[in-house]
């Protein structure tokens, strides 16, 4: 009787160790998924910040492209209050769109592309689309790995226990007819 016990009671404590194991590496890959959608954010924030400096300088060359500036602030705004990565993803889109119209009418001013804060701020948007490529690339490496742990076996029992859900990726390629890169290289 008593080895039956021992037995029974080495199971439920090895059973109790596992679920431990498997709920800490669950939560310490959601931190990590979580602490990897900051970066995202802190890059769009500096981007969301870049944008409105970007369309003063054009404005001051182009002022009666206004149409243009209210698509760009208006593809701005959207993508600042978007919530979830797929509504990021859109709204991203929309804005790396109405930024290429920009860029585009930003061609047509020699005297615009010859300018010392116009380039600057190119350099600078261009340092900052890279940086957010970086961290959705890290960001997505770790969403992947929390999402492998959700679905595999036996740690999905953990997480269907304590309601772990899979996150969503963050792909700013989610239209097809905007998979082109922002384009902001203006040398003649």
């Amino acid at each position: 009787m008593d080895i039956i016990f021992l037995v029974l009671l080495g199971i439920i404590v090895a059973s109790v160790v596992a679920i431990v194991i498997l709920y800490n590496r669950l939560v310490s890959l959601r931190m990590h998924a979580n602490e990897a959608w900051a970066d995202i954010e802190v890059q769009l924030k500096r981007r969301y910040d870049l944008i409105p400096n970007l369309v003063e300088t054009v404005k001051g060359y182009a002022s009666h492209e206004s149409k243009v500036f209210e698509e760009v602030t208006k593809a701005r705004t959207a993508a600042m209050t978007s919530n979830t990565p797929a509504q990021h993803a859109q709204t991203e889109n929309m804005l790396a769109g109405a930024l290429k119209t920009l860029f585009a009418v930003a061609e047509n001013y020699p005297q615009l592309r010859a300018a010392e804060n116009f380039m600057q701020m190119q350099r600078d948007l261009t340092d900052t689309e890279d940086k957010i490529q970086a961290a959705r690339r890290f960001y997505n490496g770790n969403v992947r790995d929390l999402n492998i742990v959700i679905e595999t076996f036996p740690s999905n029992f953990v997480a269907k226990l304590f309601l772990f859900k899979k996150m969503e990726f963050f792909d700013l390629e989610a239209v097809p007819e905007q998979r082109e890169n922002v384009k902001v290289n203006f040398t003649s």
